[in-house]
């Protein structure tokens, strides 16, 4: 497990067990104390006992060393400078399996094209995503995501990451799971806006129902497949997003709507809302293959030109009136 935020230690505790020999590499130090030396990782995971075969390393040689499956976890923005040190520690043949839900904002590109990049050639990778709440996994709560990849890898990667109460279904579009994981994330920050506003459910289901369309618009341009959108990855991980309590992106959509600053916000986590920088990202991808994203426009607004929240919603509800079915 490449990655000890809250999402990579509780894909490491479910794999452990499960009776897999897991070793999860974490970049601080106290992490990595924390889970060999009291069984939890009190900075990004607290009140959590971890399973006790579970390990942890500071150096990725020994994290890597004979490992068939390498689940890459580090946030969106960290992913090629980890992964490219992870490289050469590769097993050859090993699936690595993305568990990270965003884009990277150079060149705009999705992560498992970052991994391609600098990971051997012939290197098995797949995208892991879906409703999937790390505390809940952790919890054993019934979960089920979607792994997307060609079609073996895809299957071996449903094979070695499903248990129990955690269900993986295979997908051969890419695009599409990729995007949907990443792109929820900045409808969630303007579905925690609403709730800061002190709204109601009438704005949040406009916005998911309309959020939903927008994420699907930029997917097929981009060569998605729609049907995708309809499934765990899309509207599947959009809804547990944008209502689920234990969102970071809802929630720091909620301190903006309050009026807290983006800074203030930021300033107090140590976990990562993949939501703030994919929202400027998915502007630029919009704008790149002519695709209207008035929602993400919004929202990047809000969060970086300083755009009052009910401002952005009164632009957005006084747009031009159309149909709702796309032309």
């Amino acid at each position: 497990m490449i990655g000890a935020g809250a999402w990579g230690t509780a894909i490491a505790n479910l794999r452990a067990k499960a009776g897999d020999p897991v070793t999860i590499w974490a970049f601080e130090p106290d992490v990595v104390r924390d889970i060999n030396e009291r069984h939890r990782n009190e900075m990004f995971f607290p009140d959590a006992p971890l399973h006790q075969s579970l390990r942890a390393t500071e150096n990725l040689a020994e994290a890597l060393d004979g490992a068939a499956v390498v689940v890459s976890a580090a946030p969106s923005h960290a992913v090629r400078k980890v992964m490219t040190a992870a490289a050469p520690s590769l097993v050859r043949g090993a699936l690595v399996v993305s568990a990270s839900k965003g884009l990277e904002m150079a060149g705009l590109k999705r992560i498992t094209e970052v991994l391609a990049e600098v990971l051997p050639a012939g290197t098995g990778v797949v995208a892991l995503s879906g409703p999937t709440f790390a505390r809940e996994v952790y919890e054993d709560q019934p979960t089920a995501c979607a792994a997307a990849g060609e079609q073996g890898a895809a299957c071996q990667a449903q094979r070695a990451m499903s248990a129990a109460r955690f269900r993986v279904y295979t997908n051969d579009d890419v695009i599409g799971v990729e995007l949907g994981g990443a792109l929820k994330n900045v409808i969630a920050i303007a579905a925690g806006i609403l709730e800061g506003l002190g709204l109601g459910n009438n704005p949040r289901a406009a916005l998911i129902t309309r959020g939903l369309a927008e994420i699907t618009r930029l997917g097929v341009a981009m060569g998605a497949q729609p049907l995708t959108f309809a499934g765990l990855a899309g509207m599947g991980d959009l809804v547990l997003t944008a209502c689920g309590p234990l969102s970071r992106n809802r929630s720091l959509g909620v301190a903006l709507g309050q009026g807290q600053a983006l800074e203030q916000i930021m300033a107090g986590r140590h976990s990562v809302a993949e939501g703030v920088g994919t929202a400027r990202a998915a502007v630029e991808l919009g704008a790149r293959v002519g695709v209207e994203m008035p929602i993400a426009t919004e929202v990047m607004r809000v969060l970086f030109e300083g755009k009052p929240a009910r401002a952005a919603i009164g632009d957005l509800m006084d747009r031009a009136l159309k149909s709702e079915a796309p032309a």
